[in-house]
């Protein structure tokens, strides 16, 4: 793989990883169209690390707020409001719980080889982001609680899949819990930081592995391109969660896995 290459892979990575289309499926597409070989994984993650530095920057006064309180807590030095961010800091740690145990089943499978797989998974994430523009509950709340924590977090291990939007599945998942639809996007976003670094952690030992197939300015300039394309993305992300038009995707998804599927 060499530095353009890595640019496409990287730009690909920061519209769809926050755009609702799955990043990891167009870049399992990307990489059998363009025919660079084997990728290493930490490659993959590395570029998810990229994207969450976006993330870290949207969201940075609410994860400060959370670090804040929980550090509070733990020297017993609460203050006003510093019970609900210690709630949500425990929420997100046991939904992630149940994101790692499906993650790492997906992980261990070989379902991103199987191409038809990622094309029926992309009508699968088209038909969800319609379900939750349609689908209304009955009450929404600011906050979440134990149980749409778990419904979250399960939803973004299903997210691991190839083809299944994780920041889709994940703010579809909010919603219908019954979280309003600011609070659901920045909860899907919020859940999304100790699952990346989590795999990375999980991947950071095969570092000789990405050493000896490429260099650090490829690897750099991939990252680069998922850092500017990501910003992009996360703003144009949030202006449409605004505009309840997330359904507007499956216009796209859909489509493109029917037609992927046929041209296989």
């Amino acid at each position: 793989m060499n530095i353009w290459e890595s640019v496409v892979l990287g730009a690909v990575q920061g519209v769809t990883e926050f755009l609702p289309v799955s990043s990891f499926g167009h870049l399992v597409i990307l990489q059998h169209l363009m025919d660079v070989g084997t990728v290493p994984v930490l490659y993959d993650i590395l570029l998810h690390v990229a994207t969450l530095v976006v993330i870290v920057y949207f969201f940075r006064f609410r994860i400060s707020r959370i670090a804040g309180a929980v550090l509070r807590a733990v020297v017993s030095k609460k203050r006003e409001g510093d019970a609900q961010e210690v709630k949500t800091f425990g929420i997100i740690i046991i939904g992630t719980v149940f994101t790692g145990v499906i993650g790492l089943i997906v992980r261990q499978s070989d379902i991103a080889e199987n191409e038809a797989l990622v094309f029926l998974f992309f009508i699968v994430t088209g038909i969800l982001l319609i379900l939750g523009s349609i689908i209304k509950p009955k009450k929404s709340v600011n906050q979440a609680g134990v149980l749409q924590g778990i419904i979250v977090g399960t939803a973004q291990g299903l997210g691991t899949l190839p083809g299944i939007s994780r920041s889709g599945i994940t703010i579809t998942a909010a919603l219908l819990s019954g979280i309003t639809r600011e609070k659901a996007a920045e909860l899907s976003f919020l859940f999304s930081i100790p699952a990346i670094l989590g795999a990375l952690l999980l991947e950071v030992g095969t570092a000789d592995a990405l050493t000896s197939s490429t260099s650090f300015s490829v690897v750099a300039t991939g990252m680069a391109a998922a850092a500017i394309t990501g910003f992009f993305s996360l703003k144009l992300l949030l202006a449409v969660i605004r505009s309840r038009k997330l359904y507007l995707f499956s216009i796209y998804l859909i489509p493109l896995g029917i037609i992927g599927s046929l041209l296989l």
